[in-house]
């Protein structure tokens, strides 16, 4: 990252910091995450505000304040691998790149996985699996997961997806209730999960099957 841009991104997560208090990890995870390398061209002059941007394929980067809350929600510190449900840009996926030994990423729109891939690639970025398929199914295969993140709405969480995930690991997802979204935290405990609502927020809805 060059020292314009390293400025940039310090200044982004001062920012979301002020608005929201982050653990000095999850700061140091958006200052060290180049946005602008994931926002379209057309829009990088908007790359640093916390504003959600449109990506194509009707999907949006989620404003940036938004990533480092969900991220934050995680409570990443002392959890080796996460998995995320919706990759969209790959921007949050990157974030947690930084907090994560292993992140997994599931994206059901083959052109943003793509164009996701590409970008890890272009940043050097090795610690990001991805896979096109539908999110709701997870990744069995590399499963359980300490943490598990949706990045779009669900009305529930499917019940294979509490079945990857670790006992004590945290799911973060933001559900629709009646009208509104909320941002809810899952925690496994043995075959007890409980939930805490935590804020309301808006996300665009997960959708089944892949799109090619």
């Amino acid at each position: 990252m060059d020292r314009i841009t390293a400025t940039k991104t310090a200044r982004l997560a001062q920012e979301c910091d002020a608005r929201f208090k982050l653990s000095p990890e999850v700061k140091n995870a958006i200052a060290s995450t180049n946005r602008e390398a994931f926002v379209p061209a057309g829009f990088r002059h908007n790359a640093y505000k916390l504003d959600a941007l449109p990506i194509g394929a009707a999907q949006y980067i989620s404003s940036p304040l938004t990533v480092a809350k969900m991220t934050e929600y995680l409570k990443p510190q002392r959890a080796d691998r996460v998995l995320e449900v919706g990759c969209g840009s790959g921007y949050q996926a990157a974030v947690l790149s930084h907090l994560f030994r292993g992140v997994f990423t599931i994206e059901r729109i083959e052109s943003l996985m793509m164009e996701a891939k590409k970008r890890f690639r272009a940043l050097g970025i090795n610690n990001i699996h991805t896979r096109t398929d539908d999110g709701q199914n997870g990744w069995i295969q590399y499963a359980p997961y300490d943490r598990i993140l949706f990045s779009a709405t669900a009305k529930a969480v499917p019940a294979k997806l509490f079945e990857q995930l670790s006992d004590g690991g945290i799911l973060v997802a933001p559900i629709q209730k009646g009208n509104k979204q909320v941002i809810t935290r899952y925690i496994k405990s043995g075959s007890r999960i409980e939930a805490e609502e935590l804020e309301a927020c808006d996300f665009v809805p997960i959708l089944n099957g892949v799109q090619k």
